[in-house]
């Protein structure tokens, strides 16, 4: 997955808890507003590597404010109420012993960006800047959509675990995955897949398994042997028998559904389960489909000339692997 679709995960989640609190709460069912004070510590500083407790879990109805961080001298509340008079509500408390501090706001189910553009009154001169200070679900995503895909993922992980945990996929990663990012920043035609003729007569291997359609892609993507060769020459110094994973990958999904397909359907079905497992890897660096469909038809044609896939001809004399 790429950056865009953690981004796009991350909105769907926090969205969504959003407008679950708003409605819940004109029912006056409050179990998430509650939620929401522990909730948004964690995401907090795993957001912004805050460290902030809970204050109400030391000392109950602390005045002004839900969480604080003592190290980095924050104080914060949090709110499903985004009005100037609760802003000015918590800045109002006795907060006389939190001079120095930086005070937040955090507007969990409410659009603050009208907040940001007002001005308060601030009796204990806390340091505060509301278009910086004041957060809600959009200025979150601001950040998130900011960040790197390692750090996007980790938020995309914490969310999921969080508000999600019984539905959450676990992807793992796998070197047909890897083999496809590779082959992905080839160049396709600079000529050297046709450098070298291929020892390998592919035409009685395709009629003994009634092979039509896919003789066409088998045509077209069979002078590209010498290219994965070398793909996976290299693939291998990154460790012993990788290319072998590979390959074995392809043969064991051609092995599995050789009982109910066979031919042409047989050879696509490989296919498009390659494209499935290689789509929930959690290596795969995302690319458009119809250049995934061609990389690995690529990597099957390989596999079908190394006799990796399908029955072969008592007289074939194996490619070179």
């Amino acid at each position: 997955m790429n950056r865009t679709i953690y981004f796009n995960l991350c909105a769907q989640k926090l969205a969504a808890l959003s407008s679950k609190i708003e409605i819940l709460g004109k029912l006056n069912i409050l179990h998430d507003h509650n939620h929401s004070e522990d909730f948004y510590l964690h995401f907090l500083n795993k957001l912004y590597g805050y460290k902030l407790e809970n204050m109400n879990a030391i000392q109950n109805n602390t005045e002004g404010i839900d969480l604080c961080d003592k190290e980095n001298k924050i104080v914060l509340q949090v709110s499903s109420t985004a009005t100037k008079v609760k802003v000015e509500s918590a800045l109002n408390k006795n907060l006389s012993s939190y001079t120095g501090y930086s005070f937040k706001f955090m507007s969990i189910s409410k659009d603050a960006a009208a907040l940001r553009a007002l001005t308060y009154t601030n009796p204990h001169n806390l340091t505060f800047s509301p278009p910086t200070d004041i957060h809600d679900i959009t200025s979150l995503l601001t950040t998130i959509r900011s960040l790197e895909i390692n750090a996007q993922h980790s938020i995309y992980s914490f969310l999921q675990d969080e508000l999600d945990p019984g539905s959450r996929q676990i992807f793992v990663e796998t070197n047909l995955a890897a083999v496809i990012n590779t082959l992905s920043r080839e160049d396709m035609l600079d000529g050297y897949a046709a450098a070298v003729p291929i020892a390998f007569d592919v035409d009685k291997k395709l009629i003994l398994n009634n092979l039509n359609s896919a003789a066409l892609i088998v045509e077209e993507y069979k002078i590209h042997h010498h290219r994965v060769t070398r793909l996976y020459e290299e693939f291998n110094r990154a460790g012993k028998n990788k290319s072998n994973s590979v390959l074995n990958a392809l043969m064991m999904i051609y092995a599995k559904n050789t009982s109910n397909y066979s031919g042409d359907e047989l050879f696509f079905k490989v296919v498009d389960i390659a494209i499935e497992k290689i789509q929930s890897s959690a290596n795969y660096a995302q690319i458009p489909l119809d250049e995934l469909e061609q990389y690995v038809s690529v990597l099957a044609v390989d596999a079908f000339i190394r006799c990796k896939i399908f029955k072969n001809p008592s007289e074939v004399i194996h490619a070179v692997t």
